[in-house]
């Protein structure tokens, strides 16, 4: 088992892909803290998870990331009842409103980068003293689609988890000393509650293309988790131990040969957010 004797706290752990991970996680050897901030979603989705795994090895606690006091506490429960956190897996989030920017709920959209955003870097600055400490860490970063592409209609989703890329790439560099990972990943086009969400809203709110897609998505069954369930192991194992600062895709990106590509990796910005220039596209505009 990859993950033997690693203990990780996954945020919006209760369904859809961080369930998945947590499954995943708890297959693998490790100890998992999950937290969700539906009470009963939660509660089932940890009786089930229960089930296959020894006493001990699985812990709930209902939390609302947006909420600092939320994030605190379920970091010191993870480090009572597991033992503390090796692996930090920010999985929660929520697509916030859909629509026209200047039509759209502000308080709503304000929200939706509370959690996507601020609610991954309040979990990541309550880990890390404590990694610093044992100079290891490995913390993984949810980004979807929302990082490198235009969303219209789903301002607050893009603007958020592009901003979260570039947030983890820079925390990499601030934690390469203390040998803490820092990446994120892409899991693919996933059917998850999100996929739901914009069929309920309709192609008005969302935009004709997008509402296409995402029929299309729900009817041929989408990603399978396991390409993204696959990545977090990777991520959270030893065998990554020194690629940080990466946005890799579960399904496009090579990722199970990276770690022959370390040094080139260091050197480079491959899997990283950058500006687009000419020249990159063998033009000459001077």
């Amino acid at each position: 088992m990859k993950l033997r004797a690693v203990r990780a706290l996954v945020t919006g752990g209760s369904q859809g892909f961080g369930y998945a991970v947590a499954q995943r996680f708890l297959q693998e050897g490790a100890s998992v803290m999950v937290c969700a901030r539906t009470s009963e979603q939660l509660h089932d989705a940890a009786t089930a998870l229960r089930r296959d795994v020894p006493e001990g090895r699985l812990h709930s606690s209902q939390a609302d990331v947006s909420i600092v006091a939320d994030v605190v506490r379920i970091t010191a429960e993870a480090e009572s009842l597991i033992g503390g956190v090796d692996v930090l897996v920010c999985n929660a989030g929520v697509y916030g409103p859909k629509g026209r920017i200047e039509d759209i709920d502000w308080d709503a959209w304000l929200y939706a980068l509370q959690v996507n955003l601020c609610g991954a870097i309040a979990c990541c600055r309550a880990v890390l003293p404590a990694m610093r400490a044992r100079r290891s860490g490995k913390i993984i970063l949810l980004s979807g689609g929302g990082a490198t592409k235009p969303m219209p209609y789903l301002s607050a989703y893009a603007a958020s988890k592009a901003a979260l890329v570039r947030f983890g790439e820079t925390l990499a560099e601030e934690v390469k000393a203390d040998c803490i990972d820092v990446n994120a990943i892409a899991p693919g086009a996933l059917n998850t509650r999100l996929v739901d969400e914009i069929l309920e809203a309709g192609p008005d709110r969302v935009g004709q293309a997008f509402y296409e897609q995402s029929i299309k998505q729900k009817e041929t069954g989408g990603t399978p988790f396991e390409r993204g369930t696959d990545l977090c192991v990777f991520l959270a194992s030893r065998d990554s131990d020194g690629i940080t600062g990466r946005l890799l895709s579960a399904v496009w990106d090579p990722w199970q040969t990276l770690a022959s590509h370390k040094r080139e990796l260091d050197t480079s910005d491959i899997y990283t957010l950058r500006r687009i220039v000419p020249e990159d596209r063998a033009k000459d505009w001077s």
